[in-house]
C-alpha cells in the first residue's frame, strides 16, 4: 500500500455519488444509527464489484454490450425509483414516526442495491486495483484483497461521517417544513441526475 493509493481512494470515495446521497438523506431523517446502517449497506454493495474485478467477471461486462446495458438500465431504473419515492415522501427523506421506523434490513437492502446496480464500479476496480499491485508481487491476489479491504474501510468511515453530520442538523431541518420540501426536491433531483449520467455512460 502506498500514500498514492490512500489519496486516490479518498478522492474517489469523497466524490459525491448515489451512495453518499442516500447515506446523507438517511442521516437527515432517521438519525445517526440508521445513517451508519446505510453506510454499512453501501460498503457491502462494493463487495460484488471487487469480487467481479478480482475474478475477471468485470472483463465480461467490459466486452459484452448486453450484460453492461442490462445492469446499467437496472441501476438507472432503481435511482429513478428512489427519486420518485423521495418526492412522494416515502423514500430516503421519509420522516420517522414513532410507530413507523425503518428496519435495518430495509435500509441495508436499499443501500446495497444502489451500489450493486452500477456496472461502472466493477470496471473501476478492474482498472483501479492493478495499478497499485507490483508486477513482481509474490501474492497479487492477497494484495488485491488487502487494498480492497482498505478501500472499503475508507468508504465506510467517510460515509459514516456524512451520515453523522447530516444527523447533527436533523432537528433544524425537520422543524422547518420549507427546508424539508427543498431537500426532497434536491435529493430527488440528485438521484435523477445520477440516473441520467448512468444511462449515458459508455463502456470504456
Amino acid at each position: 500500500m502506498t500514500g498514492e493509493f490512500l489519496i486516490t481512494s479518498c478522492i474517489v470515495v469523497i466524490s459525491p455519488g448515489s451512495g453518499a446521497l442516500y447515506t446523507i438523506a438517511t442521516g437527515l431523517t432517521h438519525g445517526v444509527k440508521n445513517s451508519i446502517i446505510a453506510a454499512v449497506g453501501c460498503t457491502l454493495g462494493i463487495i460484488p464489484h471487487i469480487a467481479a474485478a478480482i475474478t475477471g467477471l468485470a472483463a465480461i461486462f467490459h466486452s459484452s454490450t448486453l450484460a453492461f446495458s442490462l445492469i446499467k438500465w437496472a441501476g438507472a431504473a432503481w435511482l429513478l425509483y428512489m427519486a420518485w419515492r423521495t418526492l412522494r415522501e416515502s423514500g430516503a427523506l421519509q420522516l420517522t414516526r414513532p410507530d413507523h421506523r425503518r428496519t435495518p434490513g430495509r435500509t441495508i437492502a436499499h443501500a446495497v442495491l444502489i451500489n450493486l446496480l452500477n456496472p461502472k464500479l466493477s470496471l473501476f476496480f478492474l482498472a483501479f486495483l492493478p495499478q497499485f499491485i507490483s508486477s513482481h508481487a509474490a501474492t497479487p491476489l492477497r494484495d488485491m484483497l488487502i487494498l480492497s479491504g482498505i478501500f472499503m474501510l475508507i468508504t465506510l468511515l467517510v460515509f459514516i461521517f456524512y451520515g453523522a453530520f447530516a444527523a447533527l442538523v436533523r432537528d433544524y431541518v425537520l422543524s422547518r417544513p420549507a427546508v424539508i420540501t427543498g431537500l426532497r426536491c434536491c435529493f430527488a433531483g440528485g438521484f435523477t441526475a445520477l440516473a441520467v449520467r448512468l444511462i449515458f455512460t459508455q463502456r470504456a
